[in-house]
């Protein structure tokens, strides 16, 4: 069931309506029947595998806590990493492998058989195993008690809002929240609803409409060139970054509303100074996740040098890896290791270099050259992310630079979209960064929240009036439903 349906759309408010109906007692199995309801409508068997990681970390995690014993903790922590990065291997990663391992032997005229597994990736699998991993992590730290209840968990795992894309929540965090007695609060379905507003209007307005051209150039790159492919690099950065913190605002507002707090997931990040500030602002839970998980148990950066490298680079290839089962993920991922690798390498002659240009002298002009540098380097590595293969990629970059200012090669550009859907595409790009200037600067909330109910309410009209007629209904799945 995609958040963008009017299936959603009759369930939410449904779910809703019958939660605060109930006791409270019973609150708990409704919404994870309604969770397990709404992962069923993609592929009803695929709920074997939450129900499987889930009775597994459950078991695992309260056999810890019954032993101070390191070695029989150790021992149920593994079956936890195991069952569940065995699923996400066998469902995400095996025929990848599979076919790397075929490429390979080709090479050297080995006869190769295994056709590998004929089946669908599970919506999610990422997200939820994950979450599920980092709970039992967790109680093999003593960072968090075994949760006792076992609906409780299941509900942690499986809570709808977040399920199948995000945020990647810790145990510590939601799990105390689901069991509290929550109320029906008007301020909180107010700032809920106005949340899930904006992420619709990122989502349907922006994001799909760009995704028209971006997949018209970048399924036949060589097709085109210049201005054409540099424009469609540019909509994909936009289109991703809507699409993804879209389906984000949408489930944190619909936690919100039924009184949950999810944790904020994107924060303006093109316009971050340095690649490592961009890591702090884009996809937060798992970049989080993979700091607290696999960064810091590899020593982090207390160690020398050529070690903390190498952990950068592991920790962002792995990364690239888990968004897909493709060595183009496995590229972005690692050049995005390799900018804070260079960035770390360079940190001193940089700064010399910015002293001997008394750049520090002008610090609007600094501040936008880092923002400016930074953009452009995410962009090349979503040249990577997009890409449909290798090959493909490169040939876009040989492309991009070919620039033809003529008029004809500027015309090239409208393809896909006629001239006024480009033009409502960019002027919708210019109200979102007008929107993230404000966020940034804290004018947001005096600006439009601070303002009478009557102009606050017009703006909400607005933005609803712009999804009815400017939005693009072809029921588009979220991005990182495919991760």
């Amino acid at each position: 069931m995609l958040f963008n349906s009017i299936e959603f759309l009759i369930f939410f408010p449904v779910v809703v309506a019958v939660f605060f109906a109930l006791p409270q007692r019973f609150r708990q199995v409704f919404l994870l029947a309604a969770s397990y309801y709404f992962y069923m409508c993609w592929k009803a068997e695929y709920a074997i595998l939450i129900l499987v990681s889930t009775l597994i970390d459950y078991v695992a995690a309260l056999r810890m806590g019954k032993t101070t014993e390191k070695s029989a903790r150790t021992k149920y922590l593994i079956l936890s990493l195991a069952a569940n990065l065995g699923i996400l291997f066998a469902f995400k990663y095996a025929n990848f492998f599979n076919e790397s391992i075929r490429a390979v032997l080709q090479q050297f005229n080995i006869f190769y058989g295994f056709s590998g597994f004929d089946w669908l990736l599970p919506v999610g699998i990422s997200f939820y195993t994950f979450q599920s991993m980092s709970y039992t992590i967790d109680v093999y730290r003593g960072e968090k008690e075994p949760e006792r209840r076992f609906t409780t968990f299941a509900l942690y795992v499986a809570f709808f809002p977040q399920l199948v894309a995000g945020p990647i929540e810790r145990s510590v965090r939601l799990l105390p929240q689901l069991d509290r007695t929550v109320r029906f609060d008007y301020d909180r379905l107010i700032s809920g609803l106005r949340l899930m507003l904006w992420g619709f209007f990122k989502k349907v307005v922006i994001a799909d409409r760009l995704a028209i051209y971006v997949n018209q150039v970048y399924n036949s790159p060589g097709e085109y060139q210049g201005f054409t492919l540099l424009l469609a690099t540019y909509f994909f950065a936009f289109q991703i970054y809507c699409d993804f913190s879209g389906y984000s605002d949408i489930a944190i507002g619909t936690a919100r509303i039924m009184g949950y707090d999810l944790m904020l997931n994107f924060r303006q990040p093109y316009f971050s100074q340095s690649i490592s500030e961009f890591w702090k602002r884009w996809h937060i839970s798992l970049s989080s996740w993979f700091k607290d998980y696999l960064y810091i148990p590899l020593g982090g950066n207390r160690v020398s040098k050529p070690r903390w490298y190498f952990n950068l680079l592991a920790v962002f290839l792995v990364s690239g890896l888990w968004h897909g089962a493709n060595w183009t993920f496995a590229l972005w991922g690692f050049l995005h290791g390799f900018y804070l690798v260079f960035s770390i390498w360079t940190q001193k002659a940089r700064e010399a270099m910015a002293g001997l240009l008394k750049i520090d002298r002008f610090p609007l002009l600094q501040r936008g050259l880092k923002i400016f540098l930074t953009f452009h380097l995410v962009c090349f590595a979503w040249v990577f992310f997009r890409a449909n293969s290798v090959a493909e990629a490169f040939l876009i970059l040989r492309n991009l630079l070919r620039l033809d200012f003529s008029p004809a090669g500027l015309a090239a550009i409208n393809v896909a979209l006629g001239w006024g859907e480009l033009l409502i595409a960019l002027g919708s790009i210019l109200l979102l960064e007008v929107y993230h200037l404000l966020e940034r600067t804290g004018k947001l909330k005096t600006l439009v929240l601070g303002q009478p109910r009557m102009f606050r309410w017009a703006i909400y009209y607005a933005l609803i009036l712009g999804i009815v007629f400017f939005g693009v209904f072809n029921h588009t799945e979220f991005i990182y439903f495919q991760f």
